[in-house]
């Protein structure tokens, strides 16, 4: 650990240290207030300080950071607070150290930091500057906790360079729209990659992999389970590749590329985050240009990351394919080895026929379908198994991918205003007796769903808990979601 510090404190120096430290422990303390981050990063610069310079006491490092867990472990202590904290304190030493070092605050799914373009916010700039970098990088970190390091750094020191060139020229609304679009690649790719990165670290490398199945095969009418396949094993290993990435220069990688002297293209000089992007980017291209219109045109663009950004946003299949009835997965299909392969193949098939279903809910249809497989197929009369509890969960999943289609397609199609008012005729129908208050209170419940779940590229999470949370109400009034 000691090497580890000391020799990024030597190659980026005090100031970028500092800043890197700042990012670092953000990300970590995602629910830490300003002050405890800086009074960590005050400890981590100090002992850095202290520690690194040529001559320094070999012992050095190790006194100050016992030290420094020492003081984490006073009360009041000036340090994030964590539950986990009093367990480490128990311990001495060394171990007491290690268990500091690995606490770290839960993620959010969903950033709602904005970043300021105004008068006032120059204001602040020039009144305190380097007050108005800390904070912003303490509170860019913190909400892009699960992106990438190079990514999070390089976007958050590109706002800050913007605010210390326009607040300074007096260039004002101008040079933020300018620069604000010089930068938009840049700050969407941090929200991709936090979005990607944090739904890896959750539900690992394999629930990953079917998510890009789900929109690959909703994205393109013409791709092969094949196709779509490949690509989402590259999309799973990139993103793991990415998310994973631990290594010392990925911080000095952010500072290189936070300004560049062009629109930010993906190179190998980009750092192995960016360049792993491209590459993929280069496969989905390879793959799916010449079978599919609206990719071929995402592909025309002019670099790598506007392509994958095009690709990205891509609306799901406005009117499906009309395609014939697919084989189903046999019971010894799905008890093979190459069971999972049968399941995600089975999914393809149903995602491309109902493209505007929320993703939570073929994520759900997984989850049941791999019980149900894993129950009957351990189980003596696997084939009994099976014809007990297909007919009845494949009755199911289709209520629910139908219901979660018409939502959403009414959603998209009417709009918000629009679907307010179908869904305010449609439950006065279903409840004549029931109060305004009650039918207003469901017209909002579901309209909110509808709002989170129905976008493209909606927040899976944060959507399936939305889902189990309208099932319970609605179901406590009488009308279940599936019904």
């Amino acid at each position: 650990m000691r090497d580890e510090v000391c020799g990024e404190f030597k190659s980026l120096g005090k100031d970028k240290f500092r800043t890197g430290a700042i990012i670092a422990s953000s990300r970590k303390y995602s629910n830490a207030t300003f002050e405890e981050i800086l009074n960590v990063v005050s400890e981590i610069v100090s002992i850095a300080e202290k520690c690194c310079p040529e001559g320094a006491d070999p012992e050095c490092y190790e006194k100050e950071s016992l030290a420094l867990s020492n003081r984490s472990c006073s009360d009041p202590s000036p340090f994030p607070k964590h539950s986990g904290i009093a367990g480490c304190c128990l311990a001495e030493g060394l171990e007491r150290k290690l268990c500091l070092a690995t606490l770290k605050h839960p993620v959010k799914e969903i950033p709602v930091y904005q970043e300021r373009f105004n008068d006032q916010a120059c204001m602040a700039f020039e009144n305190d500057s380097q007050g108005f970098r800390d904070r912003h990088l303490y509170e860019y970190s913190r909400d892009y906790s699960s992106a990438p390091v190079p990514v999070v750094a390089a976007s958050a020191m590109t706002y800050l360079n913007m605010m210390r060139a326009c607040c300074h020229n007096g260039a004002g609304g101008y040079c933020f729209t300018m620069r604000r679009l010089f930068r938009k690649p840049l700050t969407t790719l941090t929200q991709i990659s936090n979005k990607a990165c944090f739904h890896y670290n959750l539900l690992g490398k394999e629930k990953i992999k079917l998510s890009y199945i789900i929109k690959f095969a909703r994205k393109s009418s013409k791709a092969t389970f094949e196709d779509v396949l490949a690509l989402a094993i590259d999309a799973s290993e990139m993103v793991s590749r990415s998310c994973n990435d631990t290594s010392n220069s990925t911080f000095e990688t952010g500072i290189s590329i936070a300004e560049p002297k062009t629109p930010l293209h993906l190179t190998r000089n980009s750092g192995p985050n960016l360049w792993q992007l491209s590459e993929h980017t280069t496969k989905i291209c390879d793959t799916l240009s010449t079978k599919d219109k609206i990719f071929h045109d995402c592909c025309n663009a002019i670099n790598k990351l506007s392509a994958y950004l095009c690709i990205y946003s891509l609306p799901w299949m406005r009117t499906p394919p009309k395609l014939p009835d697919f084989q189903k997965p046999s019971d010894e299909d799905l008890c093979s080895e190459n069971g999972t392969l049968a399941l995600e193949h089975y999914l393809f098939e149903v995602a491309r026929r109902h493209t505007y279903a929320p993703e939570a809910v073929f994520t759900s249809i997984y989850e049941s379908s791999e019980n149900i497989v894993s129950s009957c197929c351990s189980d003596i009369n696997t084939t009994a198994c099976f014809a007990l509890k297909r007919p009845k969960a494949r009755e199911q999943i289709f209520d629910l991918l139908e219901k979660g289609t018409e939502m959403c397609s009414q959603f998209i199609h009417l709009r918000a205003t629009g679907f307010k008012e179908k869904l305010r005729e449609d439950y006065r129908k279903r409840l004549p007796e029931a109060p305004e208050e009650v039918i207003s209170g469901l017209v909002e419940q579901r309209s909110s769903l509808a709002s989170s779940c129905c976008p493209v590229n909606a927040p899976p999470v944060y959507c399936g808990l939305k889902i189990e949370t309208e099932v319970s109400r609605t179901c406590s009034h009488g009308i279940c979601f599936q019904h």
